[in-house]
C-alpha cells in the first residue's frame, strides 16, 4: 500500500474498518463493507449523492471524472474532501460521514437477494405428497393379468 493510500485509511478509520481495493488503476474504499470512497492518481475522492452533493459543492470540492472513448469526460459522484480535511482524522470525519450516508442510501436502495423475483415454486398437492411417501412398487409380468 502506498504512503496516500495509508494516509486515506488513517484519516477514514476513526468510523470504523477500512479496507481498500485495486480497482480500474485507482484503489476503492471500503468502510464495513460499503463502497465510500475512492482513490485515483493520489487524490481522494469521497461518494456523494443527492442529499450531500450540495454540500461538497459550497466547500469547493471537485468531482472525479474520467475520460470517455469519444473524448468527454464523465462526472461521478464522488468528490475530492476539503484540502483541511486531508490533514487530521477530526477534519476529515465530518465529510467521511457524509460520504457513509451516501454509501448507506446506496446500499438500502439496492434490492435484497431474497426479495429479488424467483419463479414461485409449485405448491404439491395432498395426492402428490401421500403418494411421494408410498414406497414405489415394481410391475411384474407374472402380476398382469
Amino acid at each position: 500500500m502506498d504512503a496516500f493510500t495509508e494516509l486515506c485509511v488513517e484519516l477514514l478509520s476513526p468510523l470504523g474498518p477500512v479496507r481498500t481495493r485495486a480497482m480500474f488503476g485507482g484503489r476503492g474504499v471500503y468502510l464495513d463493507g460499503l463502497f465510500m470512497a475512492l482513490i485515483d492518481d493520489g487524490q481522494l475522492f469521497l461518494k456523494a449523492d443527492d442529499a450531500t452533493r450540495e454540500r461538497f459543492v459550497a466547500a469547493g470540492c471537485t468531482p472525479f471524472t474520467y475520460p470517455t472513448k469519444d473524448g468527454e469526460r464523465m462526472v461521478m459522484s464522488y468528490y475530492r474532501p476539503p484540502e483541511e480535511a486531508l490533514e487530521s482524522p477530526p477534519l476529515m470525519l465530518p465529510w467521511a460521514r457524509l460520504a457513509l450516508e451516501a454509501a448507506l442510501r446506496a446500499a438500502n436502495a439496492k434490492k435484497p437477494a431474497a426479495a429479488r423475483k424467483r419463479p414461485a415454486a409449485r405448491k404439491r398437492s395432498a395426492a402428490d405428497q401421500a403418494a411421494a411417501k408410498k414406497p414405489a412398487t415394481k410391475k411384474t409380468a407374472a402380476g398382469r393379468g
